[in-house]
C-alpha cells in the first residue's frame, strides 16, 4: 500500500507510506504505474547508491586501520555504532569481501 503524488501531467513524482495531505492519493502497491515509477527511481539513483556502498566500505576499512594502529578505540563509538560495525564486519567475513583499501600499502601515505 502506498500513497503517490502526481504532477500536472498525471505522472507520479513522489511516494510515501502514508497520506501526506492534499494531492496525495492511495495506490495499490502492485499497480503498474507505481511499479514503473519505483523502477525508474531506482535506475536514476543507481550511481549514488553504488557510490554510497563503496564509500561505506572505505570508511569501514579506515575505522579498522585506525583501531589497528591504536589511533581510535572501538569503545569510542556509541553502543549502537559498535553493534553495526560488528555486524558489518561479520557480514564481510562471511562473504569474503576484501577491503577496498590496499592493506599492503600505508593508507595515509597513499592519500598524498
Amino acid at each position: 500500500m502506498a500513497y503517490v503524488f502526481k504532477n500536472a501531467q498525471g505522472n507520479i513524482v513522489g511516494n510515501s507510506s502514508e497520506n501526506l495531505g492534499d494531492g496525495w492519493e492511495f495506490i495499490e502497491g502492485d499497480a503498474k504505474e507505481y511499479l514503473d515509477y519505483l523502477e525508474n527511481s531506482l535506475a536514476e539513483n543507481a550511481p549514488f547508491r553504488e557510490s554510497d556502498i563503496q564509500l561505506a566500505r572505505v570508511l569501514e576499512d579506515l575505522i579498522s586501520i585506525l583501531i589497528d594502529r591504536g589511533m581510535l578505540r572501538f569503545t569510542d563509538f556509541p553502543p549502537a555504532a559498535q553493534k553495526r560495525l560488528n555486524y558489518r564486519q561479520s557480514m564481510r567475513k562471511k562473504n569474503r569481501l576484501s577491503g577496498i583499501v590496499d592493506e599492503s600499502r600505508d593508507f595515509f601515505t597513499s592519500l598524498l
